[in-house]
């Protein structure tokens, strides 16, 4: 009976996908079209700083209708257990009122005990694990690589800030064509909708 409870719960949920990627002052080397004879070079500052990204890329598991949704976050730094669980809080307030079967990998941060305590008071969340060394199969590894190949790309900032505006323009880019969104969940190989045969 709980197996059947906890399945049906499943299809009235939206199944979420989440990763994190990173982004500094290094830039994305690209190739890029240049005059003949004229190489084109990349001058930035040899500096390190990072900030974090993390984006969860949802599909209701029942009614397709319903469209992706993609929540984001950027921030300086990494992300540990706590940075995570603020991000989760932004994730409950984003589909509220909704249930979510949030799905992503294996990082320490994911499974640590300041996460199963805090998941154990959100009647709203189930996560279930990606298996390991499969990032093919995380939508959200579609959109990172769709980023940094194209707003991302060759960006060599003053400022942190202004690869952090690039990234944002790219999510505000897929955001706008939820077609893009449904490509990244086709090229995994993964069906939230199965089609049934006709009889």
């Amino acid at each position: 009976m709980a197996t059947h409870q906890k399945g049906a719960l499943k299809n009235r949920a939206w199944i979420v996908f989440f990763d994190e990627s990173g982004i500094s002052l290094l830039p994305q080397v690209r190739r890029a079209y240049a005059p003949r004879g004229r190489t084109p070079t990349l001058t930035h500052r040899l500096n390190w700083k990072r900030a974090s990204m993390a984006a969860a890329l949802g599909y209701h598991a029942a009614e397709a209708g319903r469209g992706a949704r993609l929540c984001f976050d950027l921030r300086p730094g990494s992300y540990d257990a706590d940075a995570l669980i603020a991000v989760l809080e932004q994730l409950k307030r984003f589909y509220e009122g909704e249930r979510v079967v949030l799905v992503w990998d294996g990082l320490s941060a994911h499974w640590s005990r300041a996460m199963r305590a805090w998941v154990a008071d959100q009647d709203w969340l189930t996560l279930e694990r990606l298996p390991a060394y499969a990032p093919e199969l995380n939508p959200v590894e579609m959109l990172w690589s769709a980023i940094k190949a194209r707003e991302l790309a060759n960006v060599a900032g003053d400022h942190l800030a202004d690869v952090a505006d690039a990234a944002e323009q790219g999510i505000n880019r897929i955001c706008a064509d939820e077609r893009l969104a449904w490509s990244f969940l086709t090229h995994t190989g993964l069906e939230i909708h199965p089609s049934y045969p006709k009889n």
